[in-house]
């Protein structure tokens, strides 16, 4: 397979990234402040009882799996349809239409006709558009900037959906005290879907020609070719599979943390929590607080220093190494004064892994590739959160929620350790290195 060198950015390409950046990052609070909403609604007003813990938590595994699930089961289609139709026009559509569904849903619930399982069929098809959108806007805004930027770029991407959950705690908060419910918070989160596409309709990107296109000469390729093409992609080059495989315990390992953090307030922190004059829903909005803190000191500061220009790899798994000994001391915390500057330390570490992570890529992959690899990349990477949200969920009605977040600390430890030994992965970023590869598998499958 060639692999294309990369197109020089448009002159005027960074700017029309930060305008993304900025519009999306509206819709990202909107979203972000609805979904605190609904983790409210659920612990204080459908299982407020601590006699309801197990039901709580099983409440809270089946939001998580609807919103996360869905979207992994659609991605490599949406990845092939990121390759091949208008990127912008696909964010649009599923702007407006993930806007369209989140006011339907306020209406619906304003007139008490919305139960649980309406809920969570309004989080799945929340999901499926918002993969979608994903597909579109992950290979979209590396082709802005140049590859040098990519770091920062990614920083402030990591910014952007940290800044969102730091303030999306109180602004859900002050809804739904002005409001007296969810639904104002689900009607904002609406208009800030439309605000952010309607930045996207005056946006111009630039065009992609898929290079499989330019050198046979047809656009038709086979819709088998396509949906295989990213596994072929990723299976031919092992230290991108590799890489991947790290993200996976990373996403295993902190994806019950939507669980956790409730049931760990509940429970292992509720008695220090009154101590500190405090309820659940201010312990809640803290922790939700200072995770968003975490990130957003951690984006501002990848994002000022650039990142990495060499060995990246490095830059993503010396986080996850400090990121595990950070969820190991929350699992072990009886006191705020423990728990919050883990849990502040946890988020710093991610827009470090993140942003190394998706520069490796974004310079490793073709552009007009992006679409079907990087589907494929976020389903093997991501496939594990959903399967651990509702582990999660189960295990939790049995085990101490403190044993749990030590068992995967433990978990993400190992995996790292064992990565920075791998010779293979250091490699990752090595171009020639991975082509080589890709052409002798390629050789032994035709003989």
């Amino acid at each position: 397979m060639t692999v294309a060198p990369y197109a020089p950015p448009p002159v005027r390409g960074f700017q029309t990234f930060l305008k993304l950046w900025a519009s999306q990052g509206v819709s990202s609070l909107g979203s972000a402040a609805a979904w605190f909403s609904l983790t409210i609604y659920l612990a204080q007003t459908l299982y407020p009882l601590p006699s309801q813990r197990p039901e709580l938590a099983l409440g809270l595994a089946m939001l998580g799996v609807s919103g996360g699930l869905p979207a992994l089961v659609a991605v490599p289609l949406a990845g092939i349809w990121a390759d091949r139709a208008d990127r912008r026009l696909t964010m649009l559509t599923c702007d407006l239409l993930s806007g369209l569904l989140a006011l339907l849903t306020a209406f619906l619930m304003l007139r008490g006709l919305l139960p649980l399982w309406g809920l969570l069929g309004v989080s799945a098809l929340t999901s499926l558009l918002g993969s979608f959108h994903g597909s579109a806007f992950d290979t979209s805004y590396g082709t802005l900037v140049g590859p040098v930027q990519l770091p920062r770029a990614n920083g402030m991407m990591q910014t952007l959906w940290s800044l969102s959950g730091l303030l999306a705690p109180a602004l859900a908060a002050l809804l739904i005290a002005a409001s007296g419910g969810v639904p104002l918070a689900l009607a904002i989160d609406g208009l800030s879907f439309w605000l952010a596409g309607a930045v996207l309709w005056r946006l111009r990107f630039p065009a992609v020609l898929r290079q499989d296109d330019a050198n046979q000469g047809n656009s038709a390729r086979s819709f088998r070719d396509d949906l295989t093409f990213g596994w072929r992609y990723i299976l031919a080059r092992p230290p991108l599979l590799m890489l991947l495989l790290t993200f996976a315990a990373v996403n295993f390992s902190w994806s019950p943390l939507q669980v956790f953090d409730t049931l760990l307030l509940k429970g292992q922190l509720s008695a220090d929590l009154s101590a500190h004059g405090l309820d659940f829903t201010a312990g809640l909005a803290l922790f939700s607080t200072l995770s968003a803190v975490g990130g957003v000191a951690g984006g501002v500061l990848v994002s000022a220093w650039g990142g990495l220009k060499r060995r990246r790899v490095l830059g993503v798994l010396v986080p996850v190494l400090l990121g595990s000994v950070a969820l190991a001391t929350l699992g072990l915390s009886s006191s705020l004064w423990v728990a919050a500057p883990a849990l502040l330390a946890l988020f710093f570490t991610g827009p470090f892994m993140n942003a190394h992570s998706q520069a490796i890529w974004q310079a490793q992959v073709p552009a007009e590739m992006q679409g079907r690899v990087f589907s494929v990349r976020r389903l093997i990477a991501q496939f594990t959160s959903p399967v651990s949200v509702a582990l999660a969920g189960v295990l939790a009605t049995h085990a101490a929620v403190g044993s749990l977040l030590l068992g995967l600390a433990a978990l993400v430890a190992a995996v790292a350790l064992l990565q920075l030994l791998n010779p293979s992965l250091r490699k990752v970023e090595d171009r020639a290195y991975l082509e080589a590869l890709a052409l002798r598998r390629t050789g032994r499958e035709r003989h």
